[in-house]
């Protein structure tokens, strides 16, 4: 079997996990709930985004988010849509960004109003200047298995799309199952056409749970040589522009799994469990992860 001895988590909780909810969520409890995220292991995390409030009120504290939650430790992203996004990040401390492409139209003219081929040609020199300014860059692969509204993305289309943002410079590319759809076979053989085409990136999974798939998509993608899960604690995640989407995989299941196949990942268990807990009462829908509804005594196992 074919696996790493560790495995990186990337926490997309602060941005991805809550960016859907219609209820805002009080500012100190962000803040809160990302540093009970880094004290639990955590080192790579997406606090915000610079979207527009109009669109996306979550993220409307997105300043205050980055100043009070900068430290040397953690790379720290933020999302960052377009050139009025990149401008308000230069005007902070934060050297990560992360910037986001879906390789169907459809979805992407939804998402922001371009066409995936204007999306690239407005990201290019965009990511060129951050690259010159010593930023690290992640792109994010939206609907790379399937769109709500195109239906099946071809392997072919979400590997030209990743070399032409590889020949951008990117450091990482985030290849996301946007509205849960893959399964385990296409995520083997997405992951391994990835790692052959491009073996010099760091590749990087991004699995929604909408159908109960996500755990088993991320042992495939294990099995293809990808070390590096974007995850949300409690489960917590959605898109507003992809009818359908759950929530992003639970944090805690994915490093419990991984832990109990001897992959580490440097993460506490408990202290995930505990930045979870100031957050709940503020959230408009059920936590999605398992293994907090066991912890709690609520899961189906939680009186065997």
């Amino acid at each position: 079997m074919n696996l790493p001895t560790q495995a990186t988590i990337i926490e997309v909780g602060p941005r991805d996990g809550l960016q859907n909810l219609a209820t805002f969520v009080p500012t100190l409890t962000k803040i809160d709930f990302i540093k009970q995220l880094k004290k639990a292991g955590i080192k790579e995390v997406e606090l915000t985004s610079f979207v527009s409030p109009k669109w996306v009120p979550q993220m409307a504290d997105a300043p205050i988010i980055i100043e009070e939650c900068l430290d040397e430790e953690t790379r720290n992203f933020v999302l960052v849509p377009n050139r009025k996004g990149i401008d308000r990040l230069l005007g902070t401390a934060c050297k990560n960004a992360a910037v986001f492409v879906g390789v169907s139209d459809s979805f992407n003219k939804k998402n922001i109003n371009k066409t995936t081929e204007e999306s690239l040609q407005e990201l290019e020199p965009i990511i060129r200047d951050l690259k010159e300014k010593n930023f690290f860059v992640r792109a994010c692969i939206s609907t790379s298995f399937y769109c709500p509204y195109e239906g099946k993305v071809e392997v072919a289309d979400v590997l030209v799309l990743c070399q032409r943002f590889a020949s951008f410079g990117v450091d990482e590319l985030s290849v996301a199952d946007t509205i849960g759809m893959a399964n385990p076979k296409e995520s083997l053989e997405l992951f391994s056409a990835l790692k052959k085409a491009l073996p010099n990136i760091m590749i990087t999974a991004h699995f929604h749970n909408t159908r109960g798939m996500a755990l088993a998509n991320i042992f495939a993608a294990l099995q293809a040589g990808i070390d590096r899960f974007d995850t949300s604690a409690g489960g917590l995640g959605g898109c507003p522009f992809a009818p359908g989407a759950s929530g992003n995989v639970a944090t805690e299941d994915v490093v419990y799994m991984l832990e109990q196949m001897g992959i580490s990942t440097g993460i506490n268990l408990n202290r995930i469990t505990k930045a979870l807990e100031n957050l709940l009462p503020h959230l408009d829908k059920p936590y999605e992860s398992q293994y907090y509804k066991w912890v709690k005594g609520t899961g189906p196992l939680s009186q065997v």
